[in-house]
């Protein structure tokens, strides 16, 4: 079997994309994810939760597979709010880490090839994604990775 790492994140996958939200608690990882989900969901497309919080990662084939521990299968943290029911799948190829960021941005441009070193060996190239009130983070996606998403 294929060792698993458990990492705090939060997995989703937008039309046959999968993304690793992830940076410090409290940043909007969460928010970031429900608003991703529901975004794409509403314009017809397939998007779903894996994880939210707490994400097992492994090396399957090549690629990052990650899947959601079974205690919090199908739940995600509305902060403020409290935990709520979302469609989830069961596992799904990590293709890339997104990094929630506040202004003000320092650094203002992003470093080229930026990745995210994962446990277990493996990296995920990371796009910074503003979470600013206003921000409709699914176009921002839309926007840097035209041609990932599938929509």
């Amino acid at each position: 079997m294929t060792p698993r790492h458990n990492i705090h994140g939060t997995a989703m996958v937008l039309g046959t994309t999968g993304f690793l939200v992830t940076g410090p608690s409290g940043i909007g990882k969460s928010r970031l994810a429900l608003a991703c989900i529901s975004a794409a969901q509403q314009m017809g497309h397939f998007a779903a939760l894996v994880a939210d919080d707490r994400v097992d990662l492994s090396m399957e084939q090549g690629r990052i597979i990650a899947r959601c521990p079974a205690s919090i299968e199908g739940l995600i943290e509305i902060r403020g709010a409290g935990i709520a029911r979302l469609e989830t799948v069961h596992a799904a190829v990590m293709d890339w880490a997104i990094l929630p960021v506040n202004a003000p941005f320092d650094p203002r441009m992003p470093p080229e090839n930026e990745e995210l070193p994962l446990p277990g060996g493996g990296s995920l190239p990371i796009v910074r994604v503003p979470i600013e009130n206003g921000v409709h983070v699914l176009a921002v996606l839309r926007v840097l990775l035209p041609e990932k998403l599938g929509f």
